[in-house]
């Protein structure tokens, strides 16, 4: 059980069902180091190693509702990070794909995915600049590391009525959250939120 759902979710303005149903379900410590199980609920991103962060509960939710999740349609995921937030993608899409360019963090996440039986999510070690285009198009595509520009090979996978949502600025700095829609061949963007993200990291 999520014990913050409330506060954290649903007081900020996020009724998605399915989201809040697959945020109670997943179980967030499985996805943070043990020295800090304890903290695996708290309303702020937590270092997971190698630089990276889990984001906190409430950037989760929000980006899952956004993505208008459908246990019809394909998702794809660039970060995958622990896994956690590809697990609650798991709860409320049909398929997830989700990339992962640290070698350590994406074989822990797949790791941890198989131990919690998400037979529907498919975890690869590679650069999520060039998105997995044998598997598009996808109905969503979230980002969770800022990008000062969109990757285009991202548009391209998206399937029509698809979105792109991902965190766009200057490292170091907030970003906007940013939400791509792809409707009868062109893109539509909109601004959502202020973030903060770790960068979208690139093979040298």
């Amino acid at each position: 059980m999520f014990p913050g759902i409330q506060q954290q979710l649903i007081d900020r303005g996020i009724h998605n069902t399915a989201t809040l149903r697959a945020m109670q379900k997943v179980p967030r410590e499985a996805f943070v180091p043990k020295e800090i199980t304890k903290e695996a609920y708290q309303d702020n991103p937590l270092p997971i190693g190698y630089g990276q962060t889990i984001s906190q509960p409430y950037i989760v939710g929000y980006m899952t509702a956004l993505s208008q999740p459908s246990k019809q349609k394909k998702v794809l995921e660039i970060g995958t990070g622990s896994g956690y937030q590809a697990a609650v993608l798991g709860e409320v899409f049909k398929e997830v794909y989700s990339i992962e360019i640290i070698p350590e963090l994406a074989n822990q996440a797949n790791k941890t995915l198989q131990e919690l039986k998400y037979s529907n999510v498919h975890v690869r070690c590679s650069d999520g600049y060039f998105g997995w285009p044998e598997k598009g198009p996808f109905d969503a595509i979230l980002v969770t590391a800022a990008a000062e520009k969109v990757p285009p090979p991202l548009l391209e996978q998206l399937a029509e009525k698809g979105r792109l949502i991902i965190p766009v600025g200057s490292q170091g700095w907030f970003q906007e959250l940013m939400v791509y829609e792809k409707i009868k061949g062109q893109i539509h963007a909109r601004r959502t939120i202020g973030v903060r993200f770790v960068p979208f990291t690139r093979h040298d």
